[in-house]
């Protein structure tokens, strides 16, 4: 089966606005799902029961941040406040791929591939590196196991957006 191909190498720039930001609505929407699916369920657990939140292998001040010091973070107490930012990053990164994604290979896959990765290696590991593990001394392989969930949500992300905006 041949590659999913762009409409041609400029399609991504002259998307019209508006449907660059259906695309990262849409994305964010894409976003918040996965991160709910991965760090939520998996992660965070029902009732903070998950394994980032296991005593016997996580640092006692990840822990205390996310469960008893007050305020605790607005993903935990708020979640929905944080959905219009998570919006916008949305489309913040649908002008971004808008921006970038003629320079890359005219195939939706190949657009989408480089997209995630710079996702990822820009906001996701520079996060984790400076939260996670600078302010809470967090055990390496959470880290390692956040990073993947991180590359998860990231493929997601510009998956849907290349699909949309392409």
């Amino acid at each position: 089966m041949p590659p999913v191909v762009a409409r041609d190498a400029e399609a991504a720039v002259k998307a019209p606005a508006m449907r660059t930001i259906l695309a990262g609505i849409a994305a964010g929407l894409a976003m918040v799902l996965v991160m709910f699916l991965t760090f939520g369920l998996l992660g965070f657990g029902w009732h903070s029961r998950g394994i980032l939140l296991n005593p016997s292998i996580q640092s006692a001040k990840l822990i205390a941040v996310w469960t008893t010091i007050e305020p605790l973070p607005l993903i935990v107490s708020q979640p929905l406040s944080l959905l219009p930012g998570v919006l916008l990053l949305g489309i913040a990164h649908a002008f971004v791929y808008r921006w970038v994604a003629p320079g890359w290979p005219p195939s939706i896959f190949a657009r989408a591939w480089r997209m995630a990765w710079v996702l990822f290696l820009v906001a996701f590991c520079f996060f984790e590196l400076f939260t996670p593990v600078n302010q809470y001394l967090e055990p390496l392989p959470l880290v390692a196991l956040q990073l993947v969930f991180w590359l998860i949500v990231a493929f997601v992300e510009a998956f849907t957006l290349a699909w949309l905006i392409e």
